[in-house]
């Protein structure tokens, strides 16, 4: 038997799928492909199973990868390689049914979240979520943004605001020029059955009805909150080495984010051995939030104080003054609940139970643990 064909045997038992572990190897997936079947057929014996998109190890390859892994040495593997051929069947093959009645508990739960990601993570929820509403209160004090140091109002930037035409009432929203009829939405609301010009309608601003003052503190009171939080999380990322262990994708990850856009687009989600990591798609997602959006959002946030540019200038001259960096702050906040409702979208959809355990205790039901992809 020839060693390379047990190598290529062990990178797919121990990657997300084929095309991983060709990666890894440095040769293509139809390599991989070949030598699997190759060393199914030398062996007289069935390795993997197709589950749909996903190859599933039958109790052989898993008998033949444990003689491989305690083998610990080459001579010892290529010992195993000269006489492992037909001691591996030892009967029909099980369906794939069976494999998940014999996977140890041990193995199927699996710690994918540490405490202080899960502490901090629902720290930021309440946060956010009360800095979003209590911003859109402050941004219906004067619900239109520019460009520069001063309020051009002949010529914002985006604006929402209502006007009287024959039928009432109309909400219109601007964004660069372009106008949009918004009404019920934006610009013109019913509260308390009475239509109103409102930027942002009263059900989702803290507090309910205009209240500048009461908008300002509870927003600044959950920034600093969200502030602290975050270098809390921060420091506890560089000394673990979460950034760069569990955000930071590598090259061959890199190459398969076309992959992973396709399988996410038809809701298809890693199982088994594959769900321990992020794929390519939530590292990127989640690199931009932490280290783009979220301190974007902090320094424009900063930058409107008129205290803080007294003892920091230089902010304004980074955004390009204090409208800019308000503009800026709309977009960086807009991105992040973007962000959130595509990630509430994704944990509904691809276990919402499971998803929400793992967050709160730590612990993720991995179903069967030596599940792989299909390349």
């Amino acid at each position: 038997m020839d060693i390379h064909k047990l190598e290529m045997f062990i990178a797919v038992m121990d990657s997300a799928g084929v095309t991983e572990a060709a990666g890894k190897l440095g040769v293509s997936p139809g390599a991989v492909s070949v030598q699997l079947h190759a060393l199914a057929n030398e062996l007289h014996t069935e390795l993997f199973r197709r589950m749909g998109k996903r190859l599933i190890p039958t109790p052989s390859a898993v008998r033949l990868a444990e003689r491989v892994n305690l083998a610990g040495n080459v001579a010892a593997i290529e010992e195993i390689a000269n006489r492992v051929n037909g001691s591996l069947a030892g009967g029909a093959p099980e369906p794939p049914e069976h494999y998940m009645a014999t996977v140890p508990t041990s193995e199927r739960w699996y710690r994918r979240h540490a405490g202080p990601a899960r502490v901090t993570h629902w720290i930021n929820v309440v946060c956010f979520t009360l800095l979003l509403m209590s911003g859109l209160q402050i941004f219906n004090a004067h619900p239109a943004l520019y460009v520069g140091d001063r309020s051009d109002f002949d010529r914002p930037a985006m604006s929402i605001r209502a006007h009287l035409s024959e039928n009432g009432l109309v909400g219109e929203t601007m964004i660069v020029g372009h106008s949009f009829d918004t009404t019920g939405v934006l610009g013109v609301s019913s509260e308390d059955g009475q239509v109103s010009s409102r930027g942002f309608p009263s059900w989702i601003t803290i507090p309910s009805n205009q209240d500048l003052a009461t908008g300002r503190r509870w927003h600044f009171f959950f920034a600093w909150l969200l502030v602290l939080n975050g270098l809390v999380y921060f420091a506890w990322g560089c000394a673990s080495r979460h950034f760069d262990r569990d955000l930071l994708p590598s090259r061959a990850e890199l190459g398969h984010i076309w992959r992973e856009v396709f399988e996410h687009l038809h809701l298809r989600f890693p199982r088994g051995a594959a769900a321990k990591r992020y794929n390519v798609l939530q590292q990127l997602a989640y690199l931009l939030v932490v280290f783009v959006l979220f301190p974007l959002m902090i320094l424009t946030g900063l930058t409107m104080s008129p205290g803080i540019d007294s003892a920091m200038p230089q902010l304004l001259t980074l955004f390009g003054g204090r409208q800019t960096a308000r503009l800026i702050h709309f977009i960086a906040a807009s991105s992040l609940a973007l962000f959130v409702i595509v990630h509430l979208v994704m944990v509904l959809v691809s276990g919402v139970w499971n998803n929400l355990r793992s967050m709160i205790t730590g612990w993720y039901d991995l179903g069967n643990p030596r599940t792989t992809d299909v390349a």
